[in-house]
């Protein structure tokens, strides 16, 4: 058991045991990308594509024309870079247009927006100032709205849901200067204390935590009589007492973003604020990021917006060589990956966000992988928009302007974007979540049978369940839709491009992706789960299917419904080939690669073989811990807590 003071030393076996325990195990509604990654293509749970309803909508673009406003009249994106700081006016100013309660239901004074025109607001607001979209995000997408939406008690939603909606700010503080995404190693501790619990430790990377009113804290319950203990997930008041803002710290991008590291010593929260019961701290965490992360792709393809309408223009000015360098074969492929890319990213999007609003899917792996594609084609779409600039590019806007010319933050939206390959969960452990949910189905039934604590007998017992599974399953992986030409035909519409046959390779793709993934499991057994980068490259597979499916999806939608239906196949299908490029360089990478070497060679780093190969450099970096002591404590740091009031 672990005491008030005491770091909890967890071997990788344990580490692993607490996220599994997290999880959120059962599949109770069907999901396309789970069915994906088995080999099934159940076009029939995305097509046709979801609509929201009609007040659903009028109530959204009202609020849509609101913030437009609000945005273009009281938001000066250049100023908050500058001064690395959004304005109290425009945060108050957010606040009496009900941005602070988008996602809150009406009846506590929300503006109950659904998940899709949440995301269009994020955006829009983000297309100003990535630093607001952040703020809004963090405030409402893991912030307390909404695990007290899926997790409070009436009282609570009571209590706190009017102050979220219009007031106070929120935060979530899981992160600690020595726990990043293994939160089996959490120190801050909440020890019961008659009515109260009573929580000491430090939390790193508090995003909204400078400014915020109210707070989501994880916190490890010790196990003890009465305590079933656990890591637990508690409402703290930030402006209680032992609460210390100790820093506000600066990034490389999102200048205004409020973060910081906030130390808890001795303070009381009542019992009555805790959300959930004892040890569901984790699953509450997990279960609010499961439409949480589509906050983040919201602003990716915002960015990817803003990337395209920057290109068009630049590049039909700039001339060399006798011509814009757009018809230049070199920077049109940029401008062409940049618009298909958009179009895919909106559309896994609207996808998402729709089948969440709807409920009727289960669409964990859906937002994860929307959440990891977005951030890294968005990343991607920024680098080559800087490239397509040059060096007005790399110029920042504010010296643009200085010398005459339009301020166009590029090398901006490249430091902004960065961090959403980190946030809410990094490429690497997001990789590794939806392979987990990927196999699922593989552990359910042969689990047991490479798990080294089972006994021979449920080893044998395993073997025949498996047996069966696999007798019944394997076979439908041969042949399927996708061999027949004419399969899809709807896809195909007279004077349009042809994307029933990129259905069809979808199809046949999903097949081959099951398939390699059980050769794998075949092959390596217990090993897979340390084959981070093969199953790396089956989920990034993956991603790019459910990518392709949804632009598909989203072209014949918007061939039935607007008038740019045509130009929407053309996107459609300039995606899906560039996308199938990319699918068939990582099926290669699947078997052949450096990953053996790889080993070794991190191993010789480890060793110091190569501290040869350093020679020469002089290290610029300054004095210090690589990680800040955390030891609980009374703070000694000036309190940089400034609530907005």
């Amino acid at each position: 058991m672990s005491g008030p003071h005491h770091k909890p030393k967890v071997s990788e076996r344990e580490a692993r045991q607490v996220a599994e325990a997290a999880r959120e195990q059962d599949w109770r509604k069907p999901s396309f990308a789970k069915e994906l990654f088995l080999g099934r293509f159940r076009l029939d749970l995305i097509h046709p594509h979801p609509m929201p309803a009609t007040e659903h909508v009028q109530r959204g673009e009202e609020f849509l024309a609101k913030l437009r406003d609000f945005c273009e009249t009281k938001i000066d994106g250049a100023l908050i870079e500058r001064e690395a700081r959004i304005p109290d006016a425009v945060i108050d100013g957010l606040k009496e247009i009900g941005a602070l309660g988008m996602k809150i239901d009406t009846k506590y004074g929300g503006l109950g927006l659904t998940q899709v025109y949440y995301n269009k607001a994020l955006a829009l607001a983000g297309s100003v100032s990535p630093a607001v979209g952040a703020l809004l995000s963090a405030h409402q997408s893991i912030g307390l709205p909404q695990p007290l939406k899926l997790f409070g008690t009436p009282e609570q939603k009571e209590t706190y849901l009017p102050r979220l909606a219009r007031t106070d700010i929120s935060a979530f503080l899981l992160t600690e200067p020595d726990v990043g995404s293994d939160p089996a190693r959490l120190a801050t501790t909440a020890v019961p204390d008659g009515d109260d619990y009573v929580i000491d430790g430090v939390k790193l990377w508090t995003t909204n935590g400078v400014v915020a009113d109210l707070m989501v804290v994880m916190a490890r319950v010790p196990k003890s009589e009465g305590h079933k203990g656990g890591i637990t997930a508690f409402v703290v008041e930030a402006g209680s007492e032992g609460v210390t803002v100790e820093n506000r710290n600066s990034f490389m991008g999102l200048r205004g973003l409020e973060n910081g590291v906030t130390r808890f010593h001795r303070v009381r929260v009542p019992a009555a604020n805790r959300i959930g019961p004892e040890g569901a701290g984790l699953k509450i965490a997990l279960t609010t990021l499961n439409t949480g992360r589509l906050s983040l792709p919201a602003m990716c393809a915002g960015a990817g917006k803003w990337c395209l309408k920057i290109a068009r223009e630049w590049s039909a000015v700039r001339e060399q060589w006798g011509k814009p360098v757009a018809r230049h074969e070199a920077v049109g492929a940029k401008i062409s990956f940049i618009a298909a890319t958009t179009f895919a990213l909106e559309a896994v999007l609207d996808l998402s966000s729709q089948m969440a609003d709807e409920d009727r899917n289960d669409i964990r792996i859906e937002a994860a992988l929307a959440k990891l594609y977005g951030s890294e084609m968005a990343w991607l779409m920024a680098d080559e928009l800087v490239q397509i600039r040059g060096g007005r590019g790399y110029e920042t806007a504010d010296s643009l302007a200085a010398r005459g010319e339009r301020a166009v933050p590029a090398e901006q939206l490249l430091r902004d974007l960065r961090i959403n390959r980190i946030f809410e969960g990094s490429t690497e452990i997001m990789h590794l979540l939806i392979a987990r949910e990927a196999v699922d189905a593989h552990l359910a039934v042969a689990g047991d049978i490479i798990d080294p604590d089972k006994s021979l007998g449920d080893k044998a017992r395993a073997g025949a369940q498996a047996g069966v599974f696999y007798a019944r399953w394997l076979p439908r992986l041969v042949a399927g839709p996708g061999q027949l030409p004419r399969a899809y035909a709807d896809f195909h519409p007279p004077g349009h491009a042809d994307l029933s046959t990129h259905l069809r390779y979808v199809e046949r793709t999903s097949r081959k992706l099951a398939r390699s993934t059980f050769y794998a499991m075949s092959r390596w057994q217990g090993r897979m789960e340390t084959k981070q980068g093969f199953l790396g490259r089956i989920v990034d597979i993956g991603a790019e299917l459910f990518a392709m499916s949804a632009a598909c999806v989203r072209a014949e939608l918007l061939r039935t419904t607007e008038p740019h239906g045509r130009e929407a196949y053309q996107l459609a299908d300039a995606f899906c080939r560039q996308s199938r490029i990319r699918v068939e360089e990582l099926f290669g990478r699947l078997w052949n690669n450096t990953d053996d070497l790889d080993r070794k060679v991190v191993k010789g780093v480890l060793a110091g073989t190569y501290t040869w190969l350093e020679d020469g450099i002089l290290d610029p970096s300054g004095d210090g811990p690589w990680i800040a002591d955390a030891t609980p404590g009374p703070s000694t740091r000036e309190n940089v807590h400034r609530p907005i009031r």
